[in-house]
C-alpha cells in the first residue's frame, strides 16, 4: 500500500496522499479486528439465554453466604488455635498477663503525662492572662491619676484665675462706688 521512497520526488503531492489514506485504512482495519475479537472473549463468558443468567445469580445466591460462613469459620479456628498456644501453660498465661499489665502501665502513664502536659499549659496561660491583666490595670490606675492630677491642677489655676477676677472686679467697684460718691 505505501509508495517507496524513489518515486517520491516525481510523484509528489499525491504519493504522500496515498500513503497517509493506506496506513489509516491499516489502522481502522486492525482496530476492527481487535475489537471483534475482544467482544466474542466477553460474550463467551457471559451468559446467553435467560434460563443461564437466572442459574448464575441463583448460584452466586448460594455460594455467597457460604464463602462468608467458611471465611469466617476459618477465622475463628486460627483464633481459637492461637490463644490455646498462648494460654495452654501456666507460665504462657503469666507471660500474656504481664504483657497486658504492662499495655495497661504504658497506657496509663501515656494518660497522666498528657494530663500534667495540659495541666501546666493551662496554668501557664492562666499566669500569661493574669499579668496581662494586672499590667493593664496598672497601667489604667497610673494614667487615671495622671489625669486626676491635670483636671485638679487646672482647677486650682482657674480658680486662681476667678479669685483674682473678683478681687479686681471688687476693688474696680468699691473703686467707683468712692468716686461717685
Amino acid at each position: 500500500m505505501a509508495t517507496t521512497s524513489n518515486q517520491g520526488a516525481a510523484a509528489g503531492p499525491a504519493t504522500t496522499k496515498r500513503t497517509a489514506r493506506g496506513s489509516a485504512t491499516t489502522r481502522r482495519a486492525a482496530r476492527t479486528t481487535r475489537t471483534a475479537r475482544s467482544s466474542t472473549t466477553e460474550t463467551s463468558t457471559q451468559p446467553k439465554t435467560r434460563a443461564e443468567q437466572v442459574q448464575v445469580l441463583a448460584e452466586r445466591a448460594v455460594l455467597v453466604p457460604v464463602g462468608a460462613g467458611l471465611l469466617a469459620r476459618d477465622n475463628l479456628v486460627l483464633t481459637v488455635r492461637g490463644m490455646a498456644t498462648r494460654y495452654s501453660t501456666r507460665s504462657g498465661f503469666e507471660r500474656e498477663l504481664k504483657r497486658y499489665e504492662r499495655r495497661g502501665a504504658s497506657a496509663r502513664n501515656r494518660v497522666e503525662r498528657r494530663v500534667r502536659r495540659t495541666r501546666a499549659r493551662l496554668e501557664r496561660e492562666l499566669r500569661q492572662n493574669r499579668r496581662g491583666i494586672e499590667r493593664a490595670v496598672k497601667q489604667n490606675r497610673r494614667q487615671l491619676e495622671r489625669q486626676v492630677r491635670a483636671v485638679r491642677k487646672d482647677l486650682e489655676k482657674q480658680s486662681g484665675i476667678v479669685g483674682s477676677r473678683v478681687e479686681k472686679l471688687v476693688t474696680d467697684a468699691q473703686g467707683l462706688i468712692g468716686s461717685a460718691s
